[in-house]
């Protein structure tokens, strides 16, 4: 593949990218610095001979005494609101990205991801305590919400003159708690392209004193909230029954196979966690990329999985009228383009150039879409084949190498293990002592495919 391969006739970069598998990584990253337009800067930090340095470490955490590295892949064939997008995935768990860019190619098929968001408010809290009667506390702080609003309203001139800034505050009663019953304030504040912590923890601060005024109470929390309930992604997908065929399982019977297991994540909790983990591995891995905080969307996701009172699946998967396969995922997605790791972090820095998103909205769109693509791989394998096969064969390179293999023996003994289904450590030792009867094995399977 040469790099104009990468282009459409009308000059627009497109995700689709074949052969880019069988390419060196130079190779690879040569294609996407052509693709996205990458600076020398930025090639070098995806190379890994430049990047986040030790230096720069020591001003973003304590005691810092180095880097940390993690694979960097891209997701190929994903369109998003008819947008052609390349996603770059920081993940070390084999099949994910490879999982991701299958599923986004049988997208396209139905037109791709469409997305949206709800304005990127969030919310910071206020608990307020010792206070004599909570209930005409709450009135008369509603009463008087257009002065508390006004006292924050300028807390951030930057983010105001973006267009964001405080929205509204709302007032809840805790009641029988351990400690008896108390108030809640919530701010809602819109962050624009931020994740927003800085500034929501900014503005609940400034507020305190003037509530413990009003109230005669003591405000003691004042922290944002990760549960971020009005900062929500949507991601659908329509796949075409005919796309979802492959070798003796017809369309239907995938279809239905895909239905039917996610209906066991929407009915029991211990099947959700392992359901929604899958989605997080498609979104983690993008906000890892991102330079985003992927505690706190981890956090967010799993409250609202449990937001009915029972720990459910965050997506839902149905038949359309025309009887093809359509998905949705519907999850909190408080990431930003500015501000923290992703301004700081080289890599954060060249992973935004290669998505050339415009704002935090359009960066959430193409999460949600990853979610769900990958909860599509992972229902797909499991309603099928199950998930070893694609799983354990990239596995097993990885136990290739931890057993000492290098070069081509890392491939040779990966393939041994996997026909053999004995993918372990020991065997890849065992194989490693006895370079003869690798390369027997390795000949004799390559007969067997030809």
């Amino acid at each position: 593949m040469t790099s104009t391969d990468s282009r459409t006739t009308t000059g627009q970069t497109t995700s689709r990218l074949p052969g880019f598998y069988d390419l060196g990584t130079q190779q690879r990253l040569q294609e996407l610095a052509v693709i996205a337009e990458m600076s020398a800067e930025h090639k070098a930090v995806i190379n890994g001979t430049a990047g986040l340095t030790p230096e720069q470490a020591d001003h973003m955490i304590e005691n810092a005494v180095g880097v940390y590295g993690l694979p960097l892949g891209v997701a190929a064939n994903f369109v998003v609101n008819d947008r052609e997008v390349i996603v770059p995935m920081a993940i070390e768990e084999p099949s994910v990205v490879a999982g991701a860019s299958f599923m986004a190619k049988l997208a396209r098929a139905g037109g791709g991801f469409r997305a949206e968001c709800s304005p990127p408010e969030m919310i910071g809290q206020l608990q307020i305590l010792d206070l004599d009667d909570v209930a005409e506390t709450k009135h008369s702080l509603l009463e008087q919400k257009a002065e508390l609003l006004g006292a924050v309203e300028d807390i951030d001139p930057v983010i105001t003159q973006l267009g964001g800034g405080v929205r509204d505050l709302e007032v809840r009663i805790i009641r029988n708690s351990p400690i008896g019953s108390f108030l809640v304030v919530h701010l809602i504040y819109d962050t624009r392209d931020a994740m927003g912590a800085n500034a929501i923890n900014t503005a609940v601060e400034a507020l305190a004193p003037l509530l413990e005024q009003k109230t005669g109470g003591r405000v003691h929390l004042r922290i944002l909230s990760n549960l971020a309930d009005r900062r929500l992604a949507r991601a659908e997908v329509c796949i075409p029954t005919r796309e979802l065929a492959f070798g003796s399982y017809s369309g239907e019977r995938v279809r239905d196979g895909i239905i039917e297991a996610w209906a066991f994540a929407a009915s029991d909790s211990y099947r959700a966690a392992t359901h929604n983990k899958g989605i997080m591995n498609g979104v983690d891995a993008v906000v890892i990329a991102t330079g985003n905080d992927w505690r706190a969307i981890e956090a967010g996701a799993h409250a609202f999985a449990a937001r009915s009172g029972h720990y459910g699946s965050l997506s839902r998967w149905s038949v359309d009228d025309e009887g093809n396969l359509h998905g949705e995922l519907e999850m909190p997605m408080a990431v930003g383009i500015v501000g923290g790791a992703t301004s700081v972090h080289p890599c954060a820095r060249a992973a935004l150039q290669l998505l050339r998103v415009r704002s935090s909205v359009e960066l959430a769109e193409i999460i949600v879409s990853v979610g769900l693509a990958q909860n599509l791989a992972a229902l797909r394998a499991l309603s099928t084949e199950g998930i070893q096969r694609g799983h354990m064969g990239l596995h097993a390179r990885q136990v290739a190498i931890a057993a000492g293999a290098q070069g081509d023996e890392v491939e040779r003994l990966a393939r041994v293990m996997v026909v053999e289904s004995k993918i372990r450590v020991d065997r890849a030792r065992e194989l490693l002592q006895s370079p003869d009867q690798l390369k027997w094995d390795s000949r004799r399977l390559e007969a067997d495919d030809d």
